[in-house]
């Protein structure tokens, strides 16, 4: 008698184990399409720029670096303009770095002024509306 309930108890735990490997089966090759999915280009790129625009310090940088650059562009163009001389591109170029950086070193105070600036200008706009 005794071996009989041996034998069952030893199929009732194989067929535990089995459904266990199954389920852990599953739970693997979930996580496999998940890691998969994770790493396609698209979604590496989209969750770069997920954080790019959730980090406010690196937001900050870009604006500073793209207000930097366009700054040292619109100077030299001022600078040279249409003009083919190459002495004249040369130190547009040298203007242009400079100008660049200049705006990327002092670009906390810039935006300080800036801000002030625009406060300043709308606050008397409002006040000029306030008045009867």
């Amino acid at each position: 008698m005794e071996k009989i309930n041996y034998v069952a108890r030893l199929k009732n735990d194989i067929q535990i184990l089995e459904e266990e490997q199954d389920r852990k089966g599953q739970q693997l090759k979930d996580q496999l399409l998940l890691t998969y999915e994770s790493f396609k280009p698209a979604k590496l790129i989209q969750s770069t720029l997920k954080d790019l625009v959730s980090s406010p310090y690196m937001l900050d940088n870009i604006i500073d670096a793209t207000l930097s650059i366009a700054t040292g562009y619109a100077t030299k163009r001022l600078v040279v303009g249409a003009s083919s001389n190459i002495l004249r591109r040369i130190l547009g170029t040298v203007i242009q770095v400079g100008a660049s950086k200049f705006i990327s070193n002092h670009s906390g105070t810039i935006k300080s002024v800036g801000v002030q600036a625009f406060r300043q200008i709308f606050r008397k706009k409002e006040k000029r509306d306030q008045r009867p």
